[in-house]
């Protein structure tokens, strides 16, 4: 979906401080909540030839992706702000800030030739290693060039500059200038499902793996579209009980071919409003937007806990299933007529 990120510019790694070869390890390169404010959209490609495997052998990647990719459910999400951090102690060797927040499909991808990383910054850690951080937001790198910094030191904030197509943080690792996949970093050329992670124990919990997962999930008082999910006017819209119309949706991630799904709305009585299948697709899809919805039949809608029920299936079983609810409020009395 998305064009693989490139160095900054060409530069040295610098000298190694440590035992040769030794193992970074790498602490969590985003400030957000892995599976609720936050989601592993992508992963290192595995495969050496022009499919795409992640390191656990799934669809969760595209062809040549270099490396992790870390998102935020909507721009509104991205715009509160949310902390880019050093993920080891290190030296920045490398800068870039000032580009804009644009998704490269309506910027075009000559307009970002050279620096398809946007706003980043790279880090020379020892041993040689190096990390690097991408498509950070416009004016938001906090740190300068030779500036010695910690693990959790701010570098910036996660934006959707240079080569970006949704808001995320492109996280890359590299060992004597060779990139690795910090999941599996020494996995021999072409394989997945072998190797060590390079993760600490913290970030290992909570970087569990999802294929397939939900990234956004609600309700809406009109028709959605995945532009209206991605900048959070979906989620902004949610119906009342004058609203004409209730939208159910769902935007799920690493679907693979084969899967199929199917979406239920309840009303709070326990009767289906509404429901709707998606057909067992023929490719892998790195996302899918799902909804079902209905028309107000009566002055109101009924109060109580509306539920909507999502399931989807792989290999004939349920791989995944998500629920969310939506309460509308008893009307306001009306005062009684003298």
């Amino acid at each position: 979906m998305l064009l693989a990120s490139m160095l900054l510019s060409v530069g040295l790694i610098g000298p190694a401080t440590s035992a040769a070869g030794r193992p970074i390890v790498l602490d969590l390169p985003v400030r957000c909540e892995l599976g609720r404010t936050c989601f592993v959209q992508q992963y290192f490609d595995h495969d050496n030839g022009p499919g795409a495997t992640d390191y656990r052998c799934g669809v969760m990647v595209y062809d040549g992706h270099d490396g992790t990719d870390i998102r935020v459910p909507t721009l509104t999400d991205q715009r509160r702000g949310v902390d880019v951090v050093a993920a080891a102690p290190g030296v920045v060797a490398r800068l870039r800030d000032g580009m804009a927040d644009v998704d490269i499909r309506l910027a075009g991808e000559t307009s970002v030739t050279g620096r398809e990383c946007g706003n980043g910054v790279t880090i020379t850690h020892a041993g040689g290693w190096q990390t690097q951080y991408c498509h950070m937001a416009k004016d938001s790198v906090r740190v300068h060039a030779n500036q010695k910094v910690e693990t959790g030191t701010v570098l910036g904030t996660l934006g959707e500059s240079g080569a970006a197509a949704f808001p995320h943080l492109h996280f890359t690792v590299m060992h004597d200038g060779r990139k690795v996949d910090p999941f599996a970093w020494d996995a021999p050329l072409g394989a997945c499902g072998v190797g060590n992670g390079l993760w600490s124990r913290t970030a290992t919990r909570a970087l569990t793996y999802h294929s397939p997962d939900v990234i956004n999930m609600g309700f809406s008082a009109a028709p959605v579209s995945l532009a209206d999910v991605e900048s959070g006017r979906a989620a902004a819209a949610a119906p009342n009980q004058a609203s004409p119309v209730m939208t159910a949706y769902v935007r799920a991630i690493g679907l693979a071919a084969g899967d199929s799904a199917h979406l239920t709305l309840l009303e709070p009585d326990g009767a289906v409003l509404a429901e709707g299948d998606m057909p067992a697709l023929t490719r892998n899809r790195a996302e899918q937007l799902l909804f079902v919805g209905a028309r107000r039949r009566g002055n109101v809608w009924p109060s109580g806990v509306y539920r909507l029920a999502f399931v989807v299936h792989r290999g004939g079983r349920p791989a995944l299933s998500r629920s969310a609810n939506l309460t509308l409020p008893e009307p306001p009395s009306q005062p009684s007529q003298p």
